[in-house]
This record gives C-alpha cells, structure tokens and sequence, in this order.
C-alpha cells in the first residue's frame, strides 16, 4: 500500500512533518485511496484520480455511490 500512495499521491514528498498534520493526511490519502480503489471501474487509479477532479459528477458517484 505504501508505494501506491507514493506513486499515486506522492506521499513521501508531503513536507507535513511536525505535530498531527502528517498522520491527518495520510488518513486523508487512504480514505481517497479507498473510494478510488472501489469505484473506478475499469480505469486505473491515477486515471480515476484526474477524472475525479475534472469531472464533478464522477467525483460525487466516488463519494455517495448508489445504493445497490
């Protein structure tokens, strides 16, 4: 897991280091991770990652998928 989030979310170039703001974010990371992992589809998660942030409607399918 480690080096997908540093590939996908470059993780080990965050400058967060003191206090709680790294741990926050690494949380941060893995939930996004997650949503992405479980509602890509046939898109890689790097592909999903930019589609999400371009497309508004992909990103709230990410978020609030429908119920099944």
């Amino acid at each position: 897991m480690h080096w997908v989030l540093d590939l996908i979310f470059k993780e080990d170039q965050s400058r967060l280091r003191r206090g709680h703001g790294a741990q926050n974010m690494a949380l941060v990371r893995r939930l996004a991770f997650n949503l992405l992992r479980a509602g890509r589809g046939r898109r890689s998660i790097k592909t999903a990652r930019k589609v999400a942030g371009w497309d508004p409607q992909f990103l709230s399918t990410l978020i609030m998928p429908e119920a099944r």
